[in-house]
């Protein structure tokens, strides 16, 4: 079996889901950032190896280029809040990946307003 070149990946969102994810992916090589509302679960992930932010400014300025950001919270107006947030701290050719439980066409809209 093939070995994965290791990665950077970073999570928006680390709660139970996004925790879980930024966990396994560093069991596996992979190198986290990770960023949440609660400081208490950045520190929890910082322990277990991930490099944290307390900022999302912070957060994108510890990635590396071009950023790949996977976005884990709940469905609804936390994450159009959040995706757009994302967004205003990234560059043309980063990505933003929706990982909730958003609405297809929620997704569509999204990609439209932040490919410009």
């Amino acid at each position: 079996m093939a070995t994965a070149t290791p990665m950077q990946l970073g999570m928006v969102g680390l709660g139970r889901m996004g925790a879980g994810i930024v966990r396994r992916l560093m069991r596996d090589g992979h190198s986290c950032v990770g960023y949440d509302v609660s400081p208490e679960a950045v520190s929890a992930l910082e322990s277990d190896g991930m490099t944290g932010s307390g900022s999302l400014e912070e957060f994108a300025a510890k990635l590396e280029k071009p950023r790949t950001a996977w976005v884990m919270v709940p469905a609804g107006a936390i994450t159009e809040r959040t995706i757009r947030d994302v967004a205003a701290v990234f560059e043309p050719g980063d990505v933003i990946i929706d990982g909730g439980n958003t609405h297809y066409h929620d997704d569509i809209r999204h990609a439209a307003v932040h490919l410009e």
